[in-house]
C-alpha cells in the first residue's frame, strides 16, 4: 500500500476573495464539511463555489485554504482543453485517426478472448477525448488487469508510461470504457506542440488563468503545502503515511499527474463555465466550449466502474449527478436533476478523492479536495454527496 500512495502521489469558513455575490450565510456548508472532518470520514477537506459573480463560498478543514492536493484524474479536463486549443489553431482535427500524429499508434491491436488482433477501424482523436477509443486501465478491467499480472505489459504502479502500452480491449466506438485514453491526448499534445505538457499548461492555461500553484513538478518551497494520502485502518481510524521524498516527474502524465489548489482549479472551471474565459482572459472560443459540453457518444453510456484493486477505489463507483453521456473531456447528466443541477452539467473526479462540477446552466460550480484512498470510500462519498445536495439548498435560500 505505502508503495501504491507513493507512486500515485506522484500523478497526483475562511474569508474569501471580494466578490459582488450577495452575502449569504454559510453556516450550512461549513457545518457539513466540518462534521465530515470532526467524524473523521475524511482527513480534511478544502471545497469553494462560484458563480458568474465570482467567488461564493470557500471553506476549509483540517487542511489549510492553500493545501496543494494531487488532483490525479481532474487533470484530464486540463489536457483535454489542450488538445481543443490545437484544434482551434488548426493543428489537430478531431475525426483525424489518432495515428496521424502519434505514429505509435499504428500497431494497436485488440485484446479479445486472451488473443490479440488487429482493430476493425483505427480510434480518433474524438475517440481519445470521450473514453471511446478502446482503451482501459488496469484497476477497472479485467482482462487488462490479468495482462498486466501476466508480465505481458508494465503496472500503472511503475511510476512511468509503461502502463499506455496495453492493448485496446474493444474496437474503436463499441462503448464506452475509462482508460488511458487522456495519457495519449497528453502525448499528443506533446508532439504536435513541441513543447512538454508541463511548459505547454503554464503557458496557455495556468499563466493566462492566474494558476499559480499548478504543476506536475510542485516546487521545494511549496512542498511543506502539499497534502499526503491518508488511509482508512482497521479500526476505522484514518493514517497518513509521510510523505515520500519529492523526485522530478518522471513522465507528464496527462491523465493524472497534475497538483493544484481548491484555489486554482476553480479558477479553470469559472473560465469553462464563462465560455472559455477569465478576466479578460480567453483560452478557448465560446463555441468550442460548448461543444464539449454536449454529448459526443450517441447512444453510448456511461457505466459505474469496476475495481480490481481496491485499495486503490472502491467497486463500482458512481459519481455524483449520475452521469450517463461524455462530452470532450468531461462526463455529463442529460437532463436536469432532482438535486439541483443543470442539463449537461460538467463533471469528473480524481483517485484521490477529488471532486468538481461545472453547472453552466444554473452558472454555479463546485469543487471538493480531501486526499484519501480508496476512491469513492464510504466517508468522502457520504461527503460529496452531501455537498452537491447542500450547494443547491444554500444557493436557493434567501441571503441574510
Amino acid at each position: 500500500m505505502m508503495k501504491t500512495i507513493a507512486w500515485l502521489s506522484a500523478l497526483v469558513f475562511v474569508a474569501g476573495p471580494a466578490s459582488t455575490e450577495t452575502p449569504r450565510r454559510t453556516a450550512p456548508l461549513d457545518d457539513l464539511l466540518r462534521a465530515a472532518v470532526e467524524q473523521r470520514r475524511v482527513p480534511g477537506v478544502v471545497a469553494m463555489v462560484a458563480t458568474a459573480d465570482g467567488i461564493a463560498y470557500e471553506g476549509a478543514f483540517g487542511f489549510d485554504k492553500d493545501a496543494i492536493f494531487a488532483i490525479a484524474s481532474m487533470t484530464k479536463p486540463v489536457t483535454s482543453v489542450a488538445v481543443m486549443q490545437l484544434v482551434e489553431a488548426g493543428k489537430v482535427k478531431l475525426d483525424e485517426p489518432a495515428a496521424t500524429y502519434l505514429p505509435e499508434l499504428r500497431t494497436l491491436q485488440v485484446l479479445e478472448g486472451g488473443a490479440l488482433r488487429a482493430p476493425k477501424t483505427a480510434p480518433t482523436v474524438r475517440q481519445l477525448l470521450t473514453h471511446t477509443a478502446g482503451f482501459a486501465y488496469e484497476f477497472s478491467n479485467k482482462d487488462i488487469f490479468d495482462y498486466a499480472a501476466q508480465g505481458k505489459m508494465p503496472h500503472i504502479s511503475a511510476g512511468d508510461d509503461g502502463f499506455m502500452k496495453g492493448p485496446l480491449v474493444f474496437d474503436p466506438g463499441a462503448r464506452w470504457e475509462y482508460g488511458v485514453n487522456t495519457d495519449w491526448l497528453g502525448r499528443l499534445v506533446e508532439k504536435v506542440s513541441g513543447q512538454s505538457l508541463e511548459d505547454y499548461f503554464r503557458q496557455h492555461v495556468f499563466e493566462p488563468l492566474g494558476m499559480g500553484d499548478s504543476s506536475f513538478n510542485v516546487p521545494p518551497e511549496k512542498q511543506s503545502r502539499v497534502v499526503g494520502v491518508s488511509v482508512r485502518k482497521e479500526d476505522g481510524a484514518l493514517a497518513t503515511p509521510p510523505r515520500p521524498r519529492a523526485a522530478p516527474v518522471r513522465f507528464f502524465s496527462g491523465g493524472g499527474g497534475l497538483h493544484s489548489t481548491a484555489a486554482d482549479y476553480l479558477k479553470f472551471m469559472r473560465a469553462m463555465m464563462a465560455g472559455g474565459q477569465l478576466d479578460g482572459k480567453r483560452i478557448l472560443k465560446a463555441e468550442t466550449v460548448a461543444m464539449m459540453g454536449q454529448n459526443q457518444i450517441g447512444a453510448l453510456a456511461l457505466r459505474p466502474m469496476p475495481s480490481f484493486m481496491p485499495q486503490l477505489a472502491k467497486d463500482r463507483a458512481e459519481l455524483p449527478g449520475h452521469p450517463e453521456k461524455f462530452g470532450l473531456g468531461f462526463a455529463l447528466n442529460p437532463a436536469p436533476l432532482e438535486n439541483g443541477r443543470g442539463a449537461r452539467t460538467l463533471t469528473w473526479a480524481g483517485i484521490f478523492n477529488t471532486f468538481f462540477w461545472i453547472d453552466r446552466d444554473k452558472g454555479v460550480c463546485a469543487v471538493l479536495m480531501t486526499q484519501m484512498l480508496p476512491f469513492f470510500e464510504d466517508g468522502p462519498q457520504a461527503l460529496v454527496y452531501d455537498f452537491d445536495r447542500a450547494v443547491y439548498a444554500w444557493r436557493g435560500a434567501p441571503a441574510r
